[in-house]
């Protein structure tokens, strides 16, 4: 798949990274579709409320990975969701521990 950065600060973390933060990097530049993201470790889920529309995996705990998927339009499923077996490009919002702000 492909990775844009949200910004340049995200960008030179990603660049940076090591440990698991690399290995999810890396686990989705292989991966073919944003639908094998959901086979391999890290947990890649969909969040919830203020963050709705934006997936995470996990970092170096308590750390996540935050994307979103990229597509104009998103392409949707017949049951009204995102089709992550048509998303190939995903950007990279933040690098954080989001619980508990």
């Amino acid at each position: 798949m492909d990775i844009v950065f949200g910004n340049t600060v995200v960008r030179k973390i990603c660049q940076n990274a090591v440990g698991k933060l690399k290995r999810r990097l890396d686990d989705i530049r292989d991966a073919d579709t944003m639908e094998v993201l959901l086979t391999l470790p890290g947990r890649c889920h969909a969040l919830v409320g203020n963050r709705k529309g934006q997936w995470a995996m996990d970092a170096e705990h308590p750390r996540r990975l935050i994307f979103r998927p990229l597509g104009n339009p998103l392409p949707v499923s017949k049951d009204g969701r995102i089709d992550l077996k048509l998303i190939t490009a995903i950007e990279v919002i933040d690098v954080e521990d989001y619980h508990g702000k």
